[in-house]
């Protein structure tokens, strides 16, 4: 049950439109199931010898009102309180009746009118639907006081939540005051009429998280957002220094045609302009950057970078394992680097990494604050991402995206394990959501060079194919490693073991190393978990059909291109991309 509360000045403007047809139609059979005394006069269903619904209408308007007019200039500027209540799919239809002692409860919880106040203030509850109800209050009370009305969201939410438990309905995870805020009704039906699929708070949103990825300073973050097509309005103190900042989509207007301006603040609350310089503290720049470990020179940028964040991402997992509070703070690490990854992913794997960023960004906030906790090792991850610029998702490039995304799908289950551990419901729930939003843009990424290692696999002599099985199944039972999410097919597990040893490396060691970085219970697919550590780990190709055909053709690949001096990528081949392209509306069915 979600309640959506908002203030208002225009009581008559209000109920012409809940009486009304709506705006595609949707309203039916409005009514009253409810009002502060049983006795308000109700325009939908008017029972008097000669009904006029307009003169109801004026009628229910007055007696709303009355207490304001009383109140004169005492009365609040937005004296109108609406808060409509919707049920969840697939939640039973509840009664008039049922409805009207919801509406009791919820202007009781939040003090609009407490029961057995007599000098509440006056409300109604209007239903037009099956699924919802609108409760409107005007807010002066019968004594000609303002209603005390703190934490009233808060307070409607703990009332729906105590509503669920007791009607038997779904259960919606519980907030915790640290989620962005929605778009408003009005930014709906705007999308609507543009044909988008989100509003542009949401756009604007995704594109300042994909701006803040990687920067290192505060005019880096403000370059990337005019590179990104923004419209950016900084704000400056009479001594020139930056008080805060406000984004706008270019063409997004208002009716007198100015520019509608959002705060980074309005968009989430880590996106003020205080919280970024926080976030930007902590000394990120290119001349501190820690050497890029992995990754031979051969390799592409993208196929470096993705295998030093692979490292990375498996270090943030494990720190989310310790269960405590430093854990918060790498968690919006773990954003970060989503939303880098997002902006360079190939064409095929790119709408499911972006909604995975999407989802995780819930889980990256809540109150839980970490003091010393050092995220510039994946920040830098992050900036290496961006710097590299995108991926192909053709060769070496593509399998590292491969390597690097079945590494998140372990740590999106570690941060939904540690959300749930300190009870915060609905981030734990976003984070299973990436996890989701990974598994799939893994089977889309990993496809082909999968299957070149299976062809390989399934390539070698006998004999060897036998002992690297028997390997195998020895190092996992001995390790005690749940076979249950195993393929059947070790072949791609083999030829990677069989490479490992070309290499010089002892497969069996190798392989008991890789099974202890860290826990596999979580994965989907343990094999294909342990062939991108191993792959990682022993520096083999992520991509081995390339390096096959590398080989037998006898070329070697071309070296990489310098590094921008700026910092960021500039080839024409891996532009940055503008602001995220509004999703088009599917047609209707």
């Amino acid at each position: 049950m979600v309640p959506d509360i908002g203030r208002g000045s225009r009581t008559h403007g209000l109920l012409v439109y809940l009486y009304g047809p709506g705006r595609r139609e949707e309203h039916t059979d409005a009514h009253l199931v409810g009002s502060w005394d049983g006795f308000a006069p109700d325009p939908g269903r008017d029972t008097s010898p000669d009904p006029d619904p307009k003169a109801t209408l004026a009628r229910l308007t007055a007696a709303l009102d009355l207490r304001v007019k009383q109140a004169g200039d005492r009365a609040p500027a937005k004296h109108v309180w609406h808060c409509s209540v919707r049920t969840a799919p697939g939640d039973r239809r509840f009664s008039d009746k049922e409805w009207n002692a919801i509406a009791q409860r919820i202007v009781h919880a939040t003090g609009i009118a407490p029961d057995g106040d007599p000098d509440g203030c006056r409300w109604i509850a209007v239903r037009h639907a099956e699924d919802h109800i609108h409760i409107v209050a005007t807010l002066v009370r019968g004594d000609l006081r303002n209603p005390r009305l703190n934490y009233d969201f808060n307070k409607a939410q703990a009332e729906c939540r105590r509503i669920e438990k007791e009607m038997d309905l779904r259960r919606l995870n519980a907030g915790d005051g640290t989620a962005a805020k929605n778009p408003t009704s009005a930014e709906k039906f705007k999308a609507e009429r543009t044909g988008r699929l989100e509003t542009p708070r949401e756009t604007l949103r995704e594109a300042v998280r994909q701006a803040l990825a990687g920067a290192a300073t505060e005019e880096e973050f403000f370059t990337r957002l005019h590179e990104a097509g923004l419209r950016v309005k900084v704000r400056h103190a009479p001594s020139g220094d930056a008080l805060g900042y406000n984004v706008a989509l270019p063409g997004d207007r208002n009716r007198h045609g100015d520019p509608i301006w959002y705060p980074g603040s309005k968009l989430a609350p880590d996106l003020s302009l205080p919280k970024i310089r926080h976030h930007l503290a902590d000394g990120l720049t290119d001349q501190a950057a820690p050497p890029a470990a992995e990754g031979r020179p051969d390799w592409p940028p993208p196929a470096r970078a993705r295998r030093s964040a692979t490292g990375t991402a498996e270090h943030a997992a494990v720190l989310l394992d310790r269960d405590d509070d430093e854990a918060a703070a790498h968690l919006v690490g773990v954003g970060e680097l989503l939303d880098a990854l997002a902006q360079t992913s190939p064409a095929a794997t790119r709408a499911e990494l972006a909604a995975a960023a999407r989802s995780f960004e819930r889980a990256t906030r809540s109150h839980v604050r970490a003091e010393r906790a050092d995220t510039r090792a994946i920040r830098f991850a992050a900036r290496g991402i961006i710097q590299a610029g995108g991926a192909l998702g053709r060769g070496e490039d593509g399998g590292t995206t491969a390597m690097l995304v079945s590494t998140l799908v372990l740590v999106a289950l570690a941060a939904a394990r540690w959300h749930s551990a300190h009870g915060h419901a609905q981030q734990a729930h976003a984070a299973r959501q990436t996890a989701q939003h990974l598994r799939t843009a893994y089977r889309l990424a990993a496809n082909t060079p999968m299957r070149a290692l299976h062809d390989q696999g399934r390539a070698l002599p006998e004999a060897d194919r036998r002992k690297y099985e028997s390997t195998i199944r020895t190092v996992l039972k001995e390790q005690d490693v749940r076979t249950e999410g195993a393929s059947t097919q070790t072949d791609a597990l083999a030829a990677t073991l069989a490479q490992a040893e070309a290499a010089g490396h002892d497969p069996e060691v190798l392989l008991q190393r890789a099974i202890d970085m860290r826990e596999l219970d979580t994965a989907a697919d343990v094999n294909d978990v342990l062939v991108w550590r191993l792959r990682r780990i022993a520096q083999l190709p992520a991509h081995p059909g390339e390096a096959t055909h590398r080989q037998q053709a006898g070329t070697r690949p071309n070296r990489p291109s310098a590094r921008p001096t700026s910092g960021r990528n500039t080839s024409a081949a891996a532009p940055r991309p503008a602001v995220p392209a509004p999703r088009s509306r599917p047609p209707r069915r």
